[in-house]
């Protein structure tokens, strides 16, 4: 019968088991595909970002996505296009419920076994889902693969538990893949973009004017130096916020928010009202993208 059988999240630097669907098969050749795909999750950082090991009855289909691979047990006669739509919805729904911090901080196996509960959701979705009922995705997937296939490993023999003690295939490049994709960047956040730079620029410029005065004649000015290096590392940092994905974003907002507004406070006198409420506003329009800019939403056909 054709179907996905196990399916799995482990950590790809330590193949560190995160969550696992609970189904349970006691045939032998089941629990000897079990055992070589947890050979194959110690060694994924070895190979490139998706990769199928087949075997005569079994196959093991895995995707690697930054810090976490997805990893599947499939009959070999399911379609490989299928599969790698499989652990691509899967991927998607385990990125939207962790992030990055509590996965690198988990140190024990099986930590969000809770997750079971999608697995066996998505797993009953695509089990009894066809390539037609899910195009859009299908034929993205397809395009991939035919651009990039996935490196082909043997299941039988010894050559994945071997890998384990040899650390791996020589030869085998390593692929860095982007973690997340973002919305597409917006005129309005290109302008907080540009704003931010330029009062990045206006603070670095009186703050380096202002801390050559004080080095030689008024020391007790170096908490005006520092209100002024403050927002320019504040902007830097809202730029990197607006344009890359990053764990913890509301909290790294709010905190570099309120950084530039009480610096701006702290230093009326040098600035005047005008330029204190242009700094703070600058810097509520880029919190505001930064905010409102979220992951890439998934194809419409792919959800469960």
């Amino acid at each position: 019968m054709s179907m996905i059988f196990f399916a799995c999240v482990v950590r790809v630097r330590d193949g560190l088991p995160l969550s696992a669907s609970t189904d349970f098969h006691f045939n032998q050749d089941f629990l000897e595909c079990r055992k070589r795909l947890k050979a194959l999750s110690s060694i994924l950082a070895q190979y490139p970002s998706r990769g199928t090991a087949k075997g005569r009855d079994l196959s093991i289909h895995f995707l690697c996505s930054g810090d976490i691979a997805c990893m599947a047990i499939c009959s070999s006669n399911y379609s490989t296009i299928m599969a790698f739509c499989f652990l691509e919805e899967l991927q998607w729904e385990f990125a939207a419920s962790y992030d990055t911090t509590s996965i690198s901080l988990a140190s024990r196996p099986y930590a969000f076994l809770e997750f079971d509960n999608v697995i066996q959701k998505v797993k009953c979705h695509f089990n009894c889902a066809s390539g037609s009922q899910m195009k859009a995705k299908w034929e993205k997937i397809e395009e991939e693969l035919k651009f990039q296939p996935p490196v082909q490993l043997k299941l039988e023999g010894t050559e994945l538990m071997n890998g384990m003690t040899n650390g791996g295939h020589a030869g085998v490049h390593v692929e860095v893949v982007p973690t997340y994709r973002m919305q597409r960047v917006t005129p309005l956040g290109i302008l907080s973009l540009v704003l931010n730079i330029m009062c990045g620029a206006l603070n670095l410029i009186r703050g380096v004017h202002l801390a050559e005065y004080s080095f030689q004649e008024d020391h007790e000015g170096i908490g005006n130096v520092i209100a002024f290096f403050l927002p320019f590392l504040a902007c830097v940092f809202q730029c990197y916020l607006y344009l890359f994905y990053s764990s913890a974003r509301k909290v790294k907002t709010f905190v570099l928010f309120f950084s530039v507004c009480l610096c701006n406070i702290y230093l009326y006198g040098l600035r005047n009202l005008w330029q204190i409420a242009f700094h703070i506003g600058v810097a509520s329009l880029s919190s505001y993208q930064i905010l409102t800019r979220q992951l890439m939403e998934k194809q419409p056909d792919c959800g469960v």
